[in-house]
């Protein structure tokens, strides 16, 4: 039985909106699509060593993300870029923004895996219903159809058993898929660090969810929690909501234009090299998903470092912050407050110009 939330009263989520944008845009000479070697070479050139967290962050467990979605969809123009971190949310957020290129930065290679994994099914799905088979290496019901809502798509999944053969299937496809169709130059380690996160969904299956330390016990939201949950006006969202929001995803990935990258927020190279590169290419930064990262940085006293690096971004007033603040649901007297705990109960995502913010930056 899937989690169902009514979340009543809900306050604003925007602070420091920006006023709307200027006419002149800068036209932006990013290509309409990489090969898979180009982005392979592109990838390795922006990324820093690999670095550690205290988790795997295999799932998010924002589950009230989607709440700001109305009010970024109306402050974020399309066709620049998107910038953010961990998992599957970005799809959502990407989805929304509808950026030209994507870059998923975060201080753990296995988020680059986790991103090469979804990158490929996406490839390899024809549809919703099908990335969510290959996801969870379950045979697809009868009846599922672009039609069918995202709840219909999980319920029709639920106590379906998975399929080893499908799932072999499935990394055989996936190898494939960067070996010969994109000849990408990755590692054995990087390919076995894909198989071994695919690995992790085929075994722990729909009730996938956050996990502070690997096998640890918690009240998180599932990946299917977050996939059904809505925005303000209950209005799904999610990337699999609709074939239309999957689609636009797909198509990025089909064409190589989400990026995932290895590096430190705070570090020497990787956010400082995605601005360079926007700013050969004339395009803008519309939305940055930084979740709560600022406040790991913060306690190891580097936040000026964050600071100095996104100022070097190329902005504008309408270019936006995405980021998970405490003070829940809770905090603010809705329902629903806690129920996942300090996580995925207590963080709400907020909307900042960037440019504003950044001002200010250190002193949080």
């Amino acid at each position: 039985m899937f989690l169902v939330l009514t979340v009543l009263a809900l306050m604003p989520a925007v602070r420091g909106v920006p006023p709307a944008p200027s006419a002149a845009e800068p036209v932006s000479t990013l290509s309409k699509r990489l090969t898979g070697e180009e982005l392979w070479e592109l990838s390795a050139a922006l990324s820093e060593p690999d670095g550690r967290f205290r988790s795997d962050n295999l799932v998010s467990n924002e589950l009230y993300m989607q709440r700001v979605l109305p009010d970024l969809m109306r402050m974020v123009r399309p066709g620049r870029a998107y910038l953010g971190v961990g998992p599957e949310q970005n799809f959502t957020y990407i989805a929304a923004t509808r950026p030209a290129m994507a870059f998923i930065l975060d201080i753990r290679r296995g988020n680059l895996h986790l991103h090469l994994m979804y990158k490929a099914l996406f490839e390899l799905s024809a549809d919703r219903a099908e990335f969510v088979s290959r996801l969870f290496s379950i045979k697809r019901p009868a009846g599922l159809s672009v039609k069918s809502t995202v709840n219909e798509i999980f319920a029709a999944y639920t106590d379906q058993p998975r399929s080893e053969e499908l799932y072999r299937q499935n990394v055989a496809a996936i190898r494939d898929l960067f070996q010969k169709t994109h000849k990408a130059a990755l590692s054995a380690d990087d390919l076995k660090g894909i198989e071994a996160v695919y690995d992790e969904f085929y075994r722990r299956g729909l009730g996938i969810h956050y996990e502070v330390t690997p096998g640890s016990a918690g009240s998180f939201p599932s990946y299917v929690d977050m996939m059904i949950a809505t925005d303000s006006a209950s209005v799904p969202r999610s990337y699999l909501a609709s074939e239309e929001l999957f689609s636009l995803v797909k198509d990025l990935q089909g064409r190589n234009l989400v990026v995932p990258v290895v590096g430190n927020f705070a570090g020497p190279k990787a956010l400082r090299a995605i601005g360079s590169y926007l700013k050969r290419h004339q395009t803008l930064v519309g939305a940055y998903y930084v979740s709560n990262v600022e406040q790991y940085l913060s306690r190891e006293g580097v936040l000026d470092r964050f600071c100095d690096n996104v100022a070097s971004l190329p902005l504008d007033d309408t270019s936006t912050f995405i980021r998970s603040e405490r003070g829940g649901f809770a905090a603010r007297g809705l329902r629903g407050g806690g129920m996942f705990g300090g996580f995925g109960g207590m963080f709400t995502s907020q909307l900042y110009a960037i440019r504003n913010d950044i001002q200010s930056c250190g002193s949080r």
